[in-house]
């Protein structure tokens, strides 16, 4: 069978020797000194997809729990919850509302505006030798792909896409998906509503959430565990579908407005 060589090809590309990032760290710098150090170029239409774990450690947003005081809803939750009370504090600081709580689970609206286990609160990949300690979400992960788009762009002259990736649980559905919390120079939502399908017909409610569609895909290289390959570059899509440069693309829309919530 041959195959048509003009046809668009898809590439997931892991960038292996990343180091382990600390507070303070220029992610642009470290991240350009992989691609060297594996030949690799950013291209026009890449999107480049960085785990949320190293933007929050370059950022500062590692939490000593020795230093964590639970208040009373903390340790009413966590007796609830069996969970440890100064995560719990720590999920009700970063939290905009509780949803749901069980043993072992606590849901809640995060501040960045989307539902889900713990606020994104992470104790994985992490150094405890000096106590226990947390990893929370960066304060502002649209800013911070902005930023790293800017810096990456100017290093290779090339217009490009960045995605923070998280993982995230679904309601009614098991395990976790990547998902993205923060956007810069892509589309993230695509809106076909009012054009047409392939035979004509009017479309009423199809919105493609591309943002999340292009962090699951990298999550895939990118692994749970013990891959360490928190950078993933996507090539080949078409950069006029994906990439954008209007500001107001960001991460925060893909966040249902409270008032179409039918389950609150």
């Amino acid at each position: 069978m041959s195959i048509n060589s003009t046809a668009p090809e898809f590439q997931t590309i892991g960038l292996p020797g990343i180091s382990m990032i600390e507070h303070g760290d220029d992610l642009v710098a470290e991240i350009t000194r992989a691609l060297e150090q594996n030949a690799i170029m950013l291209q026009h239409g890449d999107v480049v997809c960085i785990a949320q774990k190293i933007i929050s450690k370059a950022e500062g947003c590692l939490v000593a729990l020795d230093f964590v005081e639970p208040g009373e809803d903390a340790l009413e939750l966590a007796a609830a919850t069996q969970k440890d009370p100064r995560i719990v504090q720590l999920i009700l600081d970063e939290s905009s509302e509780v949803m749901r709580h069980k043993p072992h689970v606590l849901v809640v609206r995060h501040k960045l505006g989307f539902v889900g286990a713990h606020a994104g609160i992470d104790q994985s990949n992490v150094d405890h030798s000096k106590g226990e300690m947390a990893l929370l979400l960066p304060k502002n992960p649209d800013a911070s792909a902005a930023a790293l788009r800017e810096g990456l762009q100017n290093r290779y002259d090339a217009r490009i896409g960045v995605v923070i990736t998280d993982s995230h649980n679904r309601a009614w559905r098991m395990g976790t998906i990547g998902s993205a919390i923060g956007c810069a120079g892509i589309q993230v939502l695509d809106d076909s509503r009012g054009g047409e399908d392939i035979y004509g017909r009017t479309l009423q409610a199809t919105l493609v959430n591309r943002a999340d569609a292009l962090a699951s895909s990298a999550t895939l290289m990118m692994g749970e565990t013990t891959e360490k390959m928190p950078v993933v570059i996507l090539r080949g899509l078409p950069p006029e579908q994906t990439l954008s440069d209007d500001p107001t693309q960001t991460a925060r829309l893909i966040n249902r407005p409270l008032k179409e919530d039918m389950f609150r």
